[in-house]
C-alpha cells in the first residue's frame, strides 16, 4: 500500500482548488489533519465536509477516518524524512562525518562481537562442504557477495544469492554439511527467515549475522550478533555496513588461519594467474 504522503503529493496537480486547499492544510500541518474532525478540517480548508469526504476517496480510503488513520501513519513512519537534518554541509564536514562514524562502528562492534560465536561460526565454514550466503536489500546482498568473494579464494565451494524465491529454491535444495550465512542488518526479513528455516529442515548449518533477538537470528545455529544504532541523519548512508564487513573479514581470515593448508594452494594459483596476465606486482591485493 502507497503511503497517503506519497499519493497526495503524486495526486496534488489534478486536485481541484477546494481539494488542493485540503491537501495545502495536510502538507503544512500534519498534526492538526491527523486530530481534526471532519468538520474542522472543512472549516479550516473553506469546503463542505462532502468535499473532504471525496478529497478522501480520490486518495484510495473508504471514509474519513481511514484517511486519518493511514495519514497518521505516514506521520510517523516519515517524521525524520520531512525536514531532514544534517551533520554536515560540505565536503570537508561530509569527509569528517563519514570517517568518523566509521571508526566510531568499528569501536563499538569490537566491544560487541561474540568471540564464541565467531570461533563456531568459523569452525562451521571452515569444513562446509558447500556455503551458501543470502542476503537480500541493497547493503545485505553487498554482504553476501563480500562472503562469496572472501572464501572462494580459500578452496571453498561458495555461492551468493540475493533473490527471495532464488533463496527458497536454494535452500531446498541444500544437503548434510552444506552451510547457510543469512545476513541482515535489520533481522526483520521474513523471507530470510523462511529459507533459513526450510535450509535447517535439510540438513546445513545455519550461521548468521544480524541483529540479536530478531527473527532471523532465532532461524540460526550460531549467530554473530550485531546491533548498532544509525542516528537521525537520513542523508547520510548507513554505517552498519563497516560493522558487518569487518565481521565478515574476521570470520574469513579464521576460516583462513584453519584451512591453512587446503587455502595456499588456491591463493598461490590466484595470484600466479594475477601477475600473469594482470600485472607483475606481486604486492598487490588479491584479486581486489
Amino acid at each position: 500500500m502507497v503511503d497517503i504522503i506519497g499519493t497526495l503529493q503524486r495526486e496534488m496537480d489534478g486536485l481541484s482548488r477546494s481539494e488542493q486547499r485540503i491537501a495545502n492544510i495536510v502538507f503544512d500541518d500534519r498534526q492538526f489533519a491527523v486530530n481534526a474532525s471532519i468538520i474542522e478540517l472543512a472549516g479550516r480548508a473553506e469546503v463542505s465536509p462532502p468535499t473532504v469526504t471525496r478529497f478522501c476517496r480520490r486518495l484510495g480510503c473508504q471514509s474519513f477516518s481511514e484517511f486519518k488513520v493511514r495519514l497518521a501513519q505516514s506521520a510517523f513512519i516519515g517524521q525524520r524524512y520531512d525536514e531532514p537534518q544534517s551533520n554536515a554541509s560540505n565536503a570537508e564536514e561530509v569527509v569528517q562525518t563519514i570517517l568518523t562514524r566509521a571508526q566510531s562502528v568499528l569501536h563499538n562492534l569490537n566491544d560487541q562481537l561474540d568471540i564464541p560465536s565467531i570461533e563456531q561460526a568459523a569452525d562451521a565454514i571452515a569444513n562446509a562442504k558447500m556455503v551458501y550466503a543470502f542476503g537480500s536489500g541493497g547493503n545485505s546482498s553487498l554482504f553476501a557477495g563480500e562472503v562469496q568473494n572472501r572464501l572462494f579464494r580459500l578452496g571453498l565451494r561458495a555461492m551468493a544469492t540475493n533473490d527471495h524465491s532464488m533463496q527458497l529454491m536454494t535452500a531446498s535444495t541444500v544437503q548434510e554439511g552444506d552451510v547457510v550465512v543469512g545476513l541482515s542488518i535489520s533481522g526483520r526479513n521474513r523471507e530470510l527467515s523462511r529459507a533459513l528455516e526450510v535450509a535447517s529442515g535439510y540438513g546445513a548449518k545455519i550461521v548468521t549475522i544480524t541483529k540479536p533477538q530478531s527473527l532471523v537470528a532465532e532461524a540460526t545455529d550460531v549467530n554473530i550478533p550485531i546491533d548498532l544504532q544509525e542516528g537521525k541523519d537520513v542523508l547520510r548512508p548507513s554505517s552498519a555496513r563497516f560493522a558487518f564487513l569487518a565481521a565478515i573479514d574476521v570470520v574469513a581470515h579464521l576460516v583462513a588461519i584453519k584451512r591453512k593448508d587446503l587455502a595456499i594452494e588456491p591463493l598461490r594459483r590466484i595470484k600466479s594467474q594475477l601477475v600473469t596476465f594482470r600485472d607483475e606486482d606481486d604486492s598487490q591485493p588479491l584479486g581486489d
